[in-house]
């Protein structure tokens, strides 16, 4: 009796698969992360006599426990982080509120925004993007309809949104704080709030982000004296300025892998909020236009790919694949944009490349949720097409989520 394959893959039932041009791009991003954090940060350490390669090492330290997070994240089904939204969003609040605890928060540059550990030190903000993401899919999955038809169907995750402001305000970390805000609104939007709705609680947090920063003069000065930096190029403008040259310097390939000279002591954190810069010297608009095209990629496709879940049903997926991609592109846009001058320095590294701890752990912990909503929505895709092609006398078979015709059924 010849083996019926057909048969023994409705069996199996419908299979899940990454999204490969996703994983592409991630890890295209990745790679261009270690090599230029090679490049710009040799200078650095150098500077502080603690070898060359010191935060080579250590990035990919950091690089190599982000993809056991982003494995372990891949192999975790969307419906336990679903079922455990508001456990984790306890764990975010308790995490920001812990970094003003003595002895537990540590104090870096004026600010409370890390939490002492054994060995290093951790920013949960970081933790924080992702596990506002997950609550905000949740809450459009539970009350989809009172979001899609009334005002006060938005008020409960802009609130929730508006919590952690205030926190990051405190540490304080104004561009977190703008980051979160912005890519709640576009959960909420994609999730299909009329936009009269959304302007109408969103303005009053933006209202009190201008105030915020009106209230206090350093954060004014960053944020005007980017529309001039060359007015006082030695204080306020400093970054800027030496970031603008070391774009110029590029043109259009490069002065060469490793010949930057503004890394050399002149550009600040070059090896992180600046990377950008030294991309763009050393590689010129060639790298340039690679390291935007593999954003734009990976972007593009957490998009296509949370429109195809709610097509498919899987609305949380969905929803998640939407706000990861919202937080990648828009941290992405305003890092770039920092190195560029078109927008105030908000100290936020470019995901995936800028060096870091947490966040290259969690941004890979938020890749590989990313790359779980593409599993399950193909896994999705792959059950539909699998009931298309059987007969019509098939019936589901429970076990496998696929189907069997009836006769079989029966006499199983």
């Amino acid at each position: 009796m010849l083996f019926d394959t057909t048969q023994a893959k409705r069996r199996q039932g419908p299979r899940g698969s990454f999204d490969m041009p996703l994983v592409i791009a991630l890890v295209g991003l990745a790679s261009v992360g270690v090599v230029m954090v090679t490049s710009s940060s040799i200078a650095v350490a150098d500077s502080q006599h603690i070898g060359a390669f010191y935060f080579l090492k250590k990035h990919l330290l950091f690089l190599g426990l982000g993809v056991v997070f982003a494995v372990m994240a891949m192999r975790t089904e969307l419906k336990l982080l679903e079922k455990n939204a508001y456990l984790l969003l306890g764990a975010a609040v308790l995490l920001l509120l812990l970094v003003f605890v003595p002895g537990i928060g540590a104090r870096i540059n004026g600010a409370r925004r890390w939490l002492h550990l054994i060995v290093t030190t951790f920013q949960p903000v970081e933790a924080v993007k992702l596990i506002l993401v997950v609550y905000t899919a949740s809450y459009l999955v539970r009350h989809r309809e009172s979001v899609e038809t009334s005002f006060w169907g938005l008020f409960k995750p802009i609130v929730v949104a508006g919590m952690f402001v205030v926190l990051l305000l405190l540490q304080p970390d104004f561009g977190s704080a703008t980051l979160m805000i912005a890519v709640t609104i576009g959960m909420i939007w994609l999730g299909g709030a009329k936009p009269v709705y959304l302007g109408g609680m969103g303005l009053p947090v933006v209202a009190l982000l201008w105030f915020v920063a009106k209230f206090e003069p350093y954060r004014m000065r960053r944020l005007t004296s980017f529309i001039d930096p060359w007015a006082d190029p030695f204080n306020d403008g400093f970054q800027l300025t030496q970031s603008l040259m070391a774009i110029g310097r590029g043109e259009w390939t490069g002065v060469g892998l490793g010949s930057s000279v503004l890394k050399l002591s002149y550009l600040p954190e070059a090896h992180t909020d600046f990377i950008f810069a030294v991309i763009s010297e050393e590689l010129g608009l060639a790298g340039i236009l690679l390291v935007m095209g593999l954003f734009a990629l990976a972007v593009g496709r957490g998009l296509y790919m949370g429109l195809k879940g709610m097509e498919m049903g899987q609305r949380f997926a969905g929803y998640v694949a939407f706000g990861i991609s919202l937080m990648l592109g828009a941290q992405t846009m305003v890092s770039i944009g920092v190195n560029l001058g078109a927008l105030p320095t908000k100290g936020l590294t470019l995901p995936l490349i800028s060096y870091g701890g947490s966040s290259i752990v969690l941004t890979c912990a938020m890749a590989g949720v990313l790359l779980r909503t593409t599993y399950e929505i193909n896994r999705a895709i792959d059950a539909r097409q699998m009931a298309a092609r059987l007969p019509a006398n098939a019936v589901p078979d429970a076990n496998t989520a696929a189907a069997v015709p009836a006769r079989e059924a029966v006499t199983a």
